[in-house]
């Protein structure tokens, strides 16, 4: 007699994976992209975020943008991230598409390749999300909690904490000690690679 077939046992049950959410609310949004797709601010988690509302004709842009890209040339690789929200609420100073003005920007600024989002307002009733709370964490003092113009600008550190907020005439240079006090040591520079009499790698000095 062939022998008896045990019970068999069931497929093993696959677990869900665990996702770890920061307990920040910060990261609880989702903002859109310049395509329209949607990005949480959970992807930033870890990164030390410069915030700003960016405007292509205004008589700050060349300073903002020249000194944007110089802070995010020299501390990229230490965990910092710019994220662009072109604002159109100040004296129609954001006019074009973003496509438009997103070639513009990288065109004239070669190192402006930091995220750009979609166009947003940063007050009234039809303000972002984002930008709401980001200004109930940091009021504008006397002059009230409402942006005052394009190119304001909120410092967030690596956990979500928003630790600054800089007005339109504050340049980007003036905040560079707030930024260096947060962001990830610099790394040491790799060592240079040993070669031997025919120019082969030998190894790391």
């Amino acid at each position: 007699m062939p022998p008896k077939k045990g019970k068999e046992e069931p497929p093993p049950v696959e677990e869900e994976p665990t996702i770890v959410r920061s307990g920040n609310p910060i990261f609880d949004f989702v903002v859109k992209d310049m395509y329209g797709e949607e990005v949480p601010m959970l992807n930033y988690e870890g990164k030390v975020l410069l915030i700003v509302n960016v405007a292509s004709m205004t008589t700050m842009t060349i300073q903002n943008y020249t000194e944007l890209v110089e802070l995010y040339t020299k501390y990229r690789n230490r965990d910092f991230e710019i994220l662009a929200f072109p604002c159109n609420q100040f004296g129609n100073k954001e006019p074009e598409d973003l496509e438009t003005i997103h070639e513009w920007v990288t065109t004239k600024w070669p190192g402006a390749d930091f995220p750009f989002f979609d166009k947003v307002n940063v007050n009234g009733i039809h303000e972002s999300p984002l930008w709401k709370y980001l200004k109930a964490q940091k009021g504008g003092g006397m002059l009230g909690d409402n942006i005052k113009w394009n190119f304001a600008k909120f410092l967030v550190d690596k956990v979500g904490n928003v630790v600054g907020r800089y007005g339109p005439t504050t340049p980007p240079s003036m905040i560079e000690d707030d930024i260096q006090g947060i962001v990830s040591p610099e790394k040491p520079p790799t060592p240079p690679e040993e070669l031997d009499a025919k120019g082969k790698s030998v190894g790391k000095k």
